[in-house]
């Protein structure tokens, strides 16, 4: 048998043990609780678009191509959409549209294998002389539109919106996004999705 001493310094060291282990387990639930409600996230969890509360919804509405047809959201599954509305694309205000819309095609040929589950939605004038790549879909703006792409009437410029594969406006891009924004945005929703 081992004297009291020896069997005190054993359970001495259980208990120091025990309570080791209990502060590493619940400490990190704390630190974690308190990262997590102070509004603290890691960089490459964050959106670099502008997430939207409350959600655009363009799931009842159906766009016109300028052709005529109807675009519909649910023909075509897991298709995320880039929507853009640029306001006057003539005259003075061309070459703002031009680099939009180039903006907007570099994004997609830069998402590779991926590039055919997006849709380019440009939703207005094209600017004269500009030959429209392949990806993009020209929509007949009008007020449904308008209602479902959040602050479409900002002052500051062109944005850009994703939109999900439903229907939703998630993302909105202020005028004068950077396209490597969009890009990274995008290419984490489709690995997800």
């Amino acid at each position: 048998m081992t004297p009291p001493s020896a069997a005190d310094a054993i359970r001495r060291r259980n208990r120091r043990m025990l309570l080791a282990l209990f502060l590493l387990f619940f400490g990190g639930m704390l630190v974690a609780g308190v990262l997590r409600f102070s509004g603290w996230r890691p960089e490459g969890l964050k959106n670099r678009g502008e997430m939207l509360q409350p959600y655009g919804d363009l799931r009842g509405y159906v766009p016109t191509l300028a052709r005529g047809d109807a675009y519909r959201w649910n023909d075509e599954p897991r298709i995320w959409r880039i929507a853009a509305i640029p306001r006057d694309c003539d005259g003075a205000r061309a070459d703002p549209c031009t680099r939009l819309l180039a903006d907007l095609d570099k994004v997609w040929r830069l998402m590779g294998k991926d590039a055919d589950r997006v849709h380019i939605l440009w939703a207005g004038a094209v600017p004269r002389g500009l030959v429209l790549p392949g990806e993009v879909r020209v929509l007949r703006a009008d007020d449904g539109l308008r209602a479902g792409l959040v602050r479409w009437d900002d002052a500051g410029g062109d944005a850009a919106w994703l939109v999900d594969p439903n229907g939703f406006v998630v993302l909105r891009y202020a005028p004068g996004f950077d396209p490597g924004d969009l890009r990274t945005d995008l290419a984490r929703l489709l690995k997800i999705n």
